[in-house]
């Protein structure tokens, strides 16, 4: 068995960790006498939003949560509800908030479980095998506890959590004799503080045990993973009697090698294929027999920021070449310039060409945010949000590259047109509604886009992501009614703002996931996701799965900041790569990052993993023995 701990932390400030990343559910592993914390010291659990009838969101956190096993499997979670920055929750009061969660990671929650008509303080709650009812013991600021036990329905789902109007027995609890159903009332884990007290901030809750199979799944689900070894084939054999031109016999070889790739394994089961570049300088080609040959591991590496003042940055592979386009803070965003090199790292130096101008077309002002290359039925697009002016006129708009264009050739594209809907009207009011960040994806023989949308008039209700089905005959019109996607319904996503934006899809094998950014451009900034299965309808809401936490932030990668608005190319050996941008310190100027993709045991992308903890340079050097026959 394996000790768990859960915590909430103290805030440090609206910069590093605000109350509203502070206030949520942390969990950390024992490792000897210490714990370590999972996920960057950053919670897995917040609480959702409520909504109002306007559609507006009011934040919600978390206070003092409680993690017990479930009858049959799996875990519940109470906690106090508070608003998103710590203060009382009227709508809450004398209830507490209550999670369901198979795997620690996957939450569900069912809603608020009233107790009594008082504020509540804590909560404790765990299953009674003889009375097969769950217990819960609570203490009221008040000062007054109590303790009540509850049929198992209160765990089996919100219309389960709805039927229940009281609970099966109360009673006080007598602060003095500390005797209740539940035994001695449970602390705040007071005697794991001094093991907790090497997490940064750590407030401890509980400590429960849990099994291997459970720590070690949340390890390698929490815990970013890292380069443990690498393989190559032992031998490689060619065969050459038929063959007596040295440059032939050389260029044999050099196939056969070529087709020795390394096998790169990492601390969660997982591994990838790696090119190996192959030193041939040695060899001899002109005897038989077996000789050494080394190589070397291919891993690019791409020095952050790889571009200064370039945010929102988006990498293409189009015949052959590879084409980098991002915002451009540099100038308040009035212009989009385009890089153009034959390998992804040659992007790093390559000169920029200017692509598109706020003063070339009527109609394009200024604000020119988020350039997206995007493939549809075999033709090149450009997807970017542009205004006349006004921030509040701000609109999706797509240009096209002419058949056999250039794409690094300013006259080869068309001119900026609207993103409209099915029927030709307006995809938003102009100076009420603005919309951005539209992305493109192919997915079971449908185009879909999905972008960021914000109402400001008669309210500004934040942004939210909206999707539809696109018409790739005229793909500057939409072939459904736009649905609502996601809210910024979690801390981190309301966090300075209610923003959600930058999607952009990732499909891997029968899920498609779409990453997205959320909260204010600043150090709060943060990446999540949503997913999909295979054969769901992606115009419905419920198909989708949201992540409950981000998986990259300020405290991902050392010395970025506020990471986001994230895009994806693969390369011509199939590896996938996440461009992005952060800043370099908290004061930095937002710019660009380009960082290998990694995929998890479950398929789902790691956005955080170095270059360092992708390969390990002590083990990029590798062997094999060429037997030439």
């Amino acid at each position: 068995m394996s000790k768990l701990l859960c915590y909430t932390r103290k805030p440090i400030d609206n910069v590093l960790y605000d109350p509203k990343l502070a206030y949520s559910m942390h969990l950390a592993l024992q490792e000897g006498e210490l714990f370590r914390p999972l996920n960057h010291n950053s919670g897995v659990l917040f609480a959702l939003a409520t909504e109002n009838a306007d559609g507006s969101l009011n934040p919600m956190s978390l206070r003092n949560p409680w993690v017990f096993p479930l009858k049959g499997g799996g875990f519940g979670v109470v906690a106090v509800r508070i608003c998103g920055d710590g203060e009382e929750d009227a709508g809450s009061k004398g209830s507490v908030l209550v999670w369901t969660t198979r795997d620690l990671l996957v939450y569900q929650e069912l809603g608020l479980l009233k107790l009594g008509e008082q504020y509540v303080d804590w909560v404790r709650a765990e299953y009674d095998p003889q009375r097969n009812c769950y217990l819960l013991c609570w203490g009221e600021r008040t000062g007054c506890s109590y303790q009540a036990l509850f049929p198992l329905s209160v765990m089996q789902g919100k219309a389960g959590l709805e039927s229940v109007r009281e609970p099966l027995l109360t009673c006080i609890v007598d602060p003095d004799s500390r005797e209740n159903m539940l035994g001695e009332v449970p602390g705040a884990a007071d005697e794991y503080k001094w093991e907790a007290g090497s997490i940064e901030g750590a407030v401890p809750h509980c400590v429960l045990e849990i099994g291997e199979q459970e720590a070690w799944y949340l390890r390698c689900k929490l815990l970013t993973p890292v380069n443990t070894g690498v393989e190559v084939p032992v031998e490689t054999e060619v065969h050459l009697e038929d063959c007596e031109d040295e440059d032939l016999r050389r260029e044999r070889v050099a196939q056969a090698l070529r087709g020795q790739q390394a096998i790169v394994r990492y601390s969660d089961g997982t591994s990838c294929k790696k090119r190996v570049d192959w030193h041939l300088d040695h060899v001899d080609f002109t005897r038989k027999g077996s000789q050494v040959v080394e190589g070397d591991i291919y891993r690019p590496w791409f020095p952050f920021p790889v571009a200064y003042n370039r945010a929102d940055p988006c990498v293409t592979r189009w015949n052959g070449r590879y084409y980098f386009i991002a915002t451009n803070d540099a100038d308040s965003n009035h212009t989009l310039y385009i890089r153009e090199a034959d390998t992804l790292e040659g992007l790093t130096d390559a000169r920029e060409v200017l692509l598109l101008d706020s003063d070339t077309y009527e109609g394009i002002g200024g604000l020119l945010w988020a350039p997206e290359f995007h493939e549809i039925q075999g033709k090149l697009y450009i997807f970017h949000a542009a205004t006349p002016g006004p921030f509040y006129e701000e609109e999706s708009h797509i240009m096209a590259l002419r058949e056999g264009g250039n794409p690094a050739c300013r006259e080869d594209w068309s001119a900026p047109r609207r993103i409209v809907k099915a029927d030709g009207s307006d995809l938003c009011q102009a100076g009420k509604t603005i919309t951005l960040d539209m992305t493109c994806f192919l997915w079971e023989g449908e185009y879909y886009v999905i972008w960021s949308q914000r109402e400001f008039l008669p309210k500004d209700l934040g942004a939210w992501l909206y999707i539809a089905k696109l018409n790739p005959e005229e793909p500057w019109k939409l072939a459904s009614d736009p649905v609502v996607l996601s809210k910024p319904d979690y801390g981190w996503a309301n966090n300075h703002t209610f923003v959600e934006e930058g999607p952009y899809a990732l499909p891997v094998g029968d899920m498609l996931y779409v990453t997205f950014s959320a909260a204010a451009v600043d150090t709060s900034y943060v990446v999540s996701y949503l997913v999909a299965e295979r054969g769901k309808d992606l115009l419905r809401r419920e198909s989708w799965r949201k992540n409950n936490y981000p998986i990259l932030t300020s405290r991902s990668v050392e010395g970025e900041y506020g990471t986001g608005h994230n895009a994806y190319v693969e390369d011509a050996e199939g590896n996938v790569w996440n461009t992005y941008h952060a800043r370099p310190g908290v004061e930095g100027v937002r710019s660009s990052g380009i960082r290998r993709v990694h995929f998890d045991m479950d398929g789902a992308p790691v956005l955080d993993m170095t270059e360092e903890m992708d390969l390990r340079e002590a083990w990029r050097r590798v062997k094999t023995r060429l037997v030439i026959r």
